[in-house]
């Protein structure tokens, strides 16, 4: 029977039963999250919603029950940007074992003043990168412990025209708000693809996966009041974009795909098929900026002092 569903194709909309698995998402509250949250709440497993507003997350998790008869959603506190909580947040999720986590949770900034974090680390830096890099580390017992883990990394396609500067990670001299954006995200999937290296040299059963939603726009996603709403007239009026782009439901499904997908391997990085923006999942070629093995330990290195964490992150 395993190799039947093996050979099947890759369905979006007929997941395969996850029951019994344990799964975590930050940022499962809203946007992408929120519809990867949502789908693997179908296939059976427990979904941890990590968000720090409780009140959004109680709202994302009755939206799902409304949808998905029998869901098994409950919400973790957790907020990225203060990395002192986090070990604290890990100890609430009381599990014995974790089968994935979905680094997704983050934040994006318009308007050009610099912010930081309580820690003083540049907002979306610290958010984005540091909070996930710091958060993996709690997470690595209870990875480990499940008889496959995975950490998937939720990039962005903005990432592609970024480079890192390690002189200036937290755009101290230079900050300008998309850019800034641009490199937390590669940072986020430097990161991705460095943890699969170093898991390997370790011989970790732990899988580290990237994905992206490449193009997904609120406008052509599906309402889920009060969690999000998209009128009518809005979405007719985005439906040229669609050619081109997606909306956010679509935009999960490379990420649900790299936490559920048997023949996934770790190292890989899933989009969207048409040319990395919209359509169906599929395993892209990585982009060599974002595996460079110099960039990634000169990240890594400042990551675990920034963080505070061991260079291993509790992976034996």
């Amino acid at each position: 029977m395993s190799s039947v569903i093996q050979s099947r194709p890759w369905d979006v909309h007929r997941l395969p039963s996850a029951e019994g698995r344990v799964f975590l998402v930050t940022g499962g509250n809203a946007g992408i999250g929120y519809f990867v949250t949502e789908q693997l709440a179908t296939t059976g497993a427990v979904v941890v919603l990590g968000s720090r507003d409780r009140a959004k997350a109680d709202a994302a998790m009755a939206s799902i029950r409304s949808r998905v008869p029998g869901a098994q959603v409950r919400h973790l506190l957790l907020d990225l940007a203060d990395l002192a909580s986090l070990k604290s947040a890990v100890d609430r999720l009381d599990v014995d074992r974790l089968d994935a986590v979905v680094h997704n949770a983050g934040v994006a900034l318009d308007d050009p003043p610099r912010r930081e974090t309580a820690d003083g680390h540049e907002l979306m830096f610290g958010t984005n990168h540091l909070g996930h890099f710091a958060l993996t580390q709690w997470l690595a017992p209870l990875l480990s412990a499940a008889p496959a883990g995975r950490v998937v990394t939720v990039g962005s396609f903005a990432a592609r025209s970024e480079r890192l500067d390690l002189g200036d990670l937290e755009s101290t001299r230079d900050y300008r708000p998309k850019r800034a954006y641009g490199r937390s995200k590669l940072a986020q999937m430097s990161f991705g693809f460095a943890l699969d290296r170093r898991l390997r040299a370790a011989g970790s059963t732990v899988l580290s996966v990237v994905a992206h939603p490449g193009g997904a726009l609120d406008s052509l996603t599906p309402s889920r009041p009060p969690v999000c709403a998209t009128t009518p007239g809005r979405r007719l009026s985005s439906l040229p974009a669609a050619l081109l782009v997606q909306g956010k439901e679509a935009g999960a499904w490379p990420v649900v795909r790299a936490v559920l997908d048997a023949r996934v391997r770790g190292g890989q990085l899933w989009g969207p098929r048409v040319f990395g923006l919209r359509g169906m999942p599929r395993r892209e070629p990585v982009p060599a900026h974002m595996a460079d093995p110099v960039t990634a330990a000169g990240l890594w290195a400042a990551s675990c002092a920034a963080a505070g964490a061991e260079p291993h992150l509790g992976f034996r």
